[in-house]
């Protein structure tokens, strides 16, 4: 972190107590993700942009669930961090600061109907399909089925005798 960035997210967090300072880390990284992924999608490389709230939603998704994995509500958590609306404190919080920069367009409000948490980083972690358990064979073994195919526990694998 450079030492104007934590003196700022000290400061942010004696005011505003309710979210950690990695939860500031984060959102900086998340920031800085989002502008890359934006500008791979552009042809002008050194344009400087505006993001907007819902980019940098998306971007936010993106980047926990490839840093964090399935765990990413956890550490949101952990955080103080439950909504979308708690990102838009966080960076409404760093434009307070001169930390980030903003257009006279944005607003917090933005930020309100992002996305469900449970549907952005928990769902993509689930089995697509379900796992259908059988009754027991005549083996005594259970068998299973996925997808179209027939899966049987009690089948041995071709290097078994």
């Amino acid at each position: 972190m450079n030492e104007y960035f934590e003196s700022a997210v000290q400061e942010i967090c004696r005011r505003d107590p309710r979210y950690s300072k990695d939860a500031y880390e984060f959102m900086r990284g998340a920031l800085d993700f989002t502008v890359k992924k934006l500008r791979r999608g552009t042809l002008r490389r050194s344009s400087r942009r505006h993001v907007s709230a819902s980019e940098l939603l998306d971007g936010i998704r993106d980047y926990a669930l490839q840093l964090f994995g399935p765990l990413t509500v956890e550490v949101f958590r952990h955080w103080g961090v439950s909504s979308c609306r708690d990102f838009g404190n966080i960076v409404f919080n760093l434009i307070e600061a001169k930390v980030f920069g903003a257009s006279e367009n944005d607003r917090i409000e933005d930020f309100e109907n992002g996305y469900d948490f449970a549907e952005a980083f928990e769902k993509p972690f689930l089995p697509q399909k379900p796992l259908h358990i059988h009754k027991h064979n005549r083996a005594g073994r259970i068998s299973t089925s996925k997808n179209r195919g027939h899966i049987s526990r009690s089948q041995k694998s071709p290097s078994q005798p």
